[in-house]
């Protein structure tokens, strides 16, 4: 479908026209302090004991300007007759302000979630070369990062959370038919009282009559009987 010759004229002269009925409003800074949007990029924190000093950030940069010294230490063996290890130690982690352009490319790319985007924009400076800062102030910025915004109860359900949770469902379905496929071990006791369901009551034996005992013929005087009675 071909757009109508002038709509997108029309569409921006609308919005001029409702721009141009609204009041104006003048923040009055620095005395009142703007309302900024939770994913504000304004400064680059620094979470130091998560960092690994894997040189990712630095290489990853564009600009190059972060810049970070380190040195190697030995860690003692763990256990008896293990051996021991070497791990780096951040000497250094400094970012130049003058030369970064916001882009983020080093917390998206950082491994260990140790840089975070900070909404603290009030660092200007009247030199150039101050603009650089260490690690100690990348640190202070730290604690005004702010807390993750909440899940959408819509969204997919973390994989970690959803591989635990299968886990613990199997363990609980393995157990079940483990206890289901195991004997019962030992009888109900019965008592005196309660009859056999389902069995004849036993009657006692009495007298026997003449002539129906064991060995006497029912018929006396059959031939083939074996008292061989005779007619």
């Amino acid at each position: 479908m071909m757009p109508i010759p002038g709509s997108g004229l029309a569409k921006g002269l609308a919005v001029t026209l409702r721009t141009m009925t609204k009041r104006a409003h003048t923040a009055q800074y620095p005395e009142v302090q703007p309302e900024l949007p939770p994913r504000s990029r304004g400064v680059i924190g620094l979470f130091e004991e998560n960092c690994t000093v894997c040189m990712l950030c630095a290489r990853e940069c564009p600009d190059w300007c972060i810049y970070i010294d380190s040195h190697k230490e030995t860690v003692p063996a763990a256990t008896p007759g293990g051996r021991e290890r070497s791990r780096n130690v951040l000497d250094r982690f400094a970012i130049d302000f003058a030369l970064c352009m916001y882009c983020g490319i080093c917390i998206e790319v950082c491994p260990f979630d140790a840089l975070f985007w900070s909404p603290e924009f009030e660092y200007a400076e009247t030199d150039i070369h101050e603009l650089t800062h260490e690690r100690d102030k990348l640190r202070e910025w730290m604690w005004t990062v702010p807390a993750p915004p909440a899940l959408d109860p819509a969204a997919e359900e973390p994989k970690e959370l959803a591989a635990a949770r299968k886990a613990v469902e199997k363990a609980e379905t393995a157990a079940a038919a483990a206890a289901a496929a195991a004997p019962t071990t030992g009888a109900a006791p019965t008592t005196g009282a309660e009859p056999t369901t389902g069995a004849a009551p036993t009657v006692p034996p009495g007298p026997t009559a003449p002539g129906t005992g064991p060995g006497t013929d029912p018929e006396p005087g059959r031939p083939d009987s074996p008292a061989g009675g005779t007619a």
